[in-house]
């Protein structure tokens, strides 16, 4: 037993510790999931204890047929005790598993305390990984789209219009349930999105599934454990479609923010149902499936959704209806289809109105909801046959107290036709918007009264889990973080999209500047990785990779400008490295490394003498003219520097993986990149690079293209441009986050503080000075442009990582060696952390004079203290413990469990 260990036994007030705990299992990185893409999956897990300095010593999986884990013969791995602290990514090593089926799990583990802990039970389903697992199932559709007419990729100059209007399909299928179900497994892939209903009710609370993928590389399906949901007799199965971004329609009086087209919705289904007795009963989407014009009558990612419920009756999702006179499904062709792995996009949260205008006709209401948030409106109204309710949502209102869409997006609305009189509930099924106002509009057919009874705004966002929390004892950070944090929640779908109204598109900048800050909110490893594929499927051959991803529209205003920007394609590379370093996941790299060689040879070839000159630049960034284009930093000096620090990350990843040769490489081209980008851009006499402008500065410091000797004068002349305009900030989109590190690195979280603790000047106090509820695209909260964006929001990393202080050790990945580092005591007096690490909740929480902190078992804290000053921790003298004195203060080493240092009034630190 460590002295350490001793002395914290002798001194907590209770020595009764719970046994140790198995408190989650992952595999593939989620909970029991349903449908995984490998016959080798991996397996994590976290611990428990209430116990200190715990780590496991050694673990057990067996992974079984049948979940009581009774036969035998069934045993399909058991991997025997292996001993080992890792507690992340085993992978499987037993008998071969087989597509559509489900599996069991269990794991047990030892530790260094003579305890021991098994798992419940969990279990995880093979999704159909190859087209012959559908079996006989076919895509079926209502309608071809002619192929002269199919445009995966279109310009977005082009003029083509498609003038036909589509109908979208609602499809029927009765099924026969005789004997009692042991299990039903449901499969379902419908373009561009789908709703499944069973007996008229929907499946589950998913809303625009499937996600957003490049139609023509692939597609996702779902699967569903539908075992519950049937009842015994006759049963339908019903499926609406939405176009979602695999078909934008055309329609005169509508946004359409492009012309993209894969062709027109489309179904593929597969069910298996196993009866008590053994028997299988295979459902499959064919022709003999019933088709019918759909009472969603227009359907757009930009232009809204329209329903007219003259067309159908409510009841025709069930068994009772008589669908005898519907045709029947066409079979078509669809893309390759692999199970959908992210979590999807729900109703996350509502808002009931805090403000009710009604015009003087009570023909129009408009309402406030208090936030601008991704969503839609959900409505309860009482009508007659044939009145219309049209609902137009915005951001923010013109001067007659009415929505303003025209810069978001416009027209784009929500519409409601009656097809009956009497009371109805309703919203949207496969579009949203960003909105904070509602105006409705009642357009009655005839005399009688239509009225809305209840109106919400319903806010929808990805599933991620919410893992990591910020507050702190300064109210204009807290409502900063809050303010970004609204603009991450309303741009997080099944992409990470630049905003939730005129593009909702995939612009790759943010992910590698704002994952940091993402990261430590929401668990978004699934949805990385999913990025990181998007990236893969959009890849050009040349080893182009775009601005956007999934890429649905190629801009050709502007040149390449906005297709081809080194600061936007670098995600490719960059995100891969940190999302590694985040979730210790080395598929992060081996599966993206291929299109990390590409695009770096990519970028090569389009260097002059080493120097990349093409691209956005700093967008955004704070000049005298309209944000835009860069235009205080030259556009050579944020895509070199970016392709620096590409080498840089690449030649470690080389290095990782194993890559010898190409290590050698990299380390090679860096070297020439370092030389030819000091020699064009450096000023020896100024001691500046380029314009001299804050991020011309704080780039090229933070990755490392300073000569060391040089790097006190340039550090100085940043410095210099700060105080010389009173604090103020002038980076943009791109160097925003390079200052704030280069200046957290160098020590300057002073400036930081008031750089960013003002509302007087453009930034985030003066957005929320302006009435700002979520981030807006630019600092000074134009009205003229999006109002809810995330790509400005780095000062959340900060947050976290400065006044927080939550990092790893050098060396560490997935926070195995947790660092707690906290800036501005003195300040920012209190600050509270929590954050879930792939190992385990942190929580760290500090006061004036008390720090308490949690570490997750399997894990350890480097935890830097002020110096200068004597402590106590759990009671116990800091003398007695292990601490080394630096010049950042001290520094504690700690293990697992729960701390609390106080600081000892009026003593000072003994001299060592």
């Amino acid at each position: 037993m460590t002295l350490f260990v001793a002395l914290l036994l002798s001194t907590l007030t209770s020595s009764a510790f719970s046994p140790l705990r198995i408190s989650k299992v992952l595999i593939e990185g989620r909970e029991n999931p349903l449908g995984i893409n490998t016959v080798k999956p991996t397996f994590s897990w976290q611990l428990m204890s209430d116990g200190h300095d715990v780590v496991q010593t050694a673990y057990k999986i067996e992974v079984h047929k049948d979940q009581d884990f009774l036969g035998e013969g069934d045993v399909l791995w058991d991997s025997g005790w292996i001993s080992t602290a890792q507690s992340l990514y085993h992978q499987y090593e037993g008998a071969k598993l087989i597509a559509g089926t489900t599996y069991y799990l269990r794991i047990q583990v030892k530790d260094n305390q003579g305890n021991s802990a098994k798992s419940a039970v969990q279990s995880f389903h093979i999704g159909l990984l190859q087209a012959a697992d559908w079996g006989k199932a076919k895509w079926i559709t209502k309608e071809i789209l002619p192929d002269s007419l199919v445009n995966p990729l279109p310009l977005s100059s082009s003029k083509l219009r498609i003038d036909k209007h589509y109908d979208l399909p609602a499809f029927r299928k009765n099924v026969q349930v005789g004997k009692k179900l042991k299990s039903s497994i449901g499969y379902i892939a419908g373009l561009g999105h789908y709703e499944l209903l069973l007996n008229g009710k929907q499946v589950d609370d998913a809303l625009l599934q499937p996600g957003w993928t490049k139609y023509d590389k692939e597609a996702y399906y779902v699967v569903y454990d539908l075992t519950n949901q049937w009842t015994k007799g006759k049963n339908t199965l019903s499926v609406l479609l939405g176009n979602g971004f695999y078909y934008i329609p055309p329609i005169k009086g509508r946004f359409q923010k492009h012309k993209v087209a894969f062709g027109l919705p489309k179904l593929k289904m597969k069910v298996v149902n196993t009866y008590e007795d053994g028997r299988q009963e295979v459902i499959v989407s064919d022709e003999t499936w019933k088709v019918h014009r759909s009472p969603i009558t227009f359907s757009s990612m930009y232009g809204g959704e329209d329903y007219d419920a003259s067309v159908l009756p409510s009841s025709w999702s069930l068994p009772s209806y008589d669908d005898t006179k519907w045709p029947h499904s066409i079979a078509v062709d669809g893309p390759p289809l692999i199970a959908q792995e992210i979590e999807p996009v729900r109703i996350m949260q509502e808002f009931l109105p805090k403000e009710v205008r009604r015009a003087q006709d009570g023909k129009s209401i408009t309402y406030d909801f208090g936030q601008n948030a991704s969503g839609i409106v959900s409505l309860k109204m009482s009508g007659h046959s044939g009145d219309t309710v049209r609902v137009y949502p915005a951001e923010l209102l013109q001067d007659n107290g009415l929505p303003n869409q025209k810069h978001s997006g416009s027209p784009y609305y929500f519409q409601y036709i009656f097809g009956a009189d009497g009371e109805v509930e309703w919203h949207p099924r496969f579009t949203y918007y960003g909105f904070r106002y509602a105006q409705v509009q009642l357009r009655p057919k005839g005399k009688k009264e239509l009225s809305m009874l209840a109106v919400k705004a319903q806010h929808i966002r990805n599933g991620a889990k919410k893992i990591g929390t910020f507050h702190s004892s300064d109210s204009l950070f807290n409502q900063i973080h809050q303010l970004i944090d609204w603009a991450i929640k309303s741009n997080m779908v099944s992409v990470f999209t630049d905003c939730p109204h005129r593009e909702k598109l995939g612009w790759l900048e943010q992910l590698h500047l704002m994952g940091p800050s993402v990261h430590y909110n929401y668990d978004v490893a699934q949805l990385f990785k999913k990025s990181l594929r998007d990236m893969r499927q959009s890849q050009t051959a040349e080893g182009l990779v775009p601005e956007i991803a999934p890429e649905y529209v190629q801009f050709d205003w502007g040149g390449d400008m906005f297709r081809d920007s080194p600061e936007w394609g670098s995600s490719a590379i960059l995100l891969a490295w940190y999302a590694y370093q985040w979730y210790g996941d080395t598929s992060f790299l081996t599966e993206n490394y291929p299109m990390m060689q590409k695009y770096i040879a990519y970028l090569q070839s389009k260097t002059k003498d080493n120097v990349l000159y093409h691209g956005l630049g700093d967008w955004y960034d704070l000049g005298p003219e309209r944000p835009g284009v860069s235009q205080l930093t030259p556009a050579g000096i944020t895509a070199t520097a970016i392709y620096y620090d590409d080498l840089n990350v690449l030649r470690k990843i080389a290095s990782l993986l194993g890559d010898k040769q190409g290590k050698l490489a990299y380390d090679s081209l860096q070297h020439e990149v370092y030389r030819a980008f000091n020699k064009t851009f450096y000023s020896i006499d100024k001691a500046t690079y380029g314009s001299g402008s804050q991020t011309s500065l704080a780039m090229p410091l933070h990755v490392g293209l300073v000569a060391p000797a040089n790097e006190k004068q340039v550090f100085g002349q940043l410095l210099d441009d700060i105080v010389n305009r009173d604090t103020a900030f002038t980076a943009g989109d791109i160097g925003h986050r390079y200052l704030l590190q280069t200046l957290q690195k160098n020590g300057r979280d002073d400036l930081i503080f008031a750089m960013h603790h003002d509302n007087t000047r453009p930034g985030y106090g003066y957005q929320i000075r302006k009435g700002a509820t979520a981030l807006t695209e630019s600092w000074a909260a134009l009205p003229t442009v999006s109002n809810n964006h995330f790509m400005l929001g780095h000062l959340m990393e900060w947050f976290h990582a400065g006044l927080g202080g939550l990092g790893q050790a050098e060396g560490s990945v997935a926070y195995k060696h947790v660092r707690l580092d906290p800036q501005l005591v003195n300040q920012v007096e209190q600050c509270d952390l929590a954050f879930e690490s792939p190992y385990g909740k942190i929580v760290f929480r500090r006061d004036k004079d008390r720090y308490t902190l949690d570490i997750p078992v399997n894990s350890r804290c480097t935890l830097v203290l002020p110096g200068g000053v004597d402590y106590q921790v759990n009671a116990a003298p800091i003398s007695q413990l292990e601490t080394e004195h630096t010049t950042a203060g001290i520094a504690l080493q700690l293990g697992s469990g729960r701390w609390e240092i106080k600081k000892l009034d009026g003593k000072r630190m003994r001299a060592e």
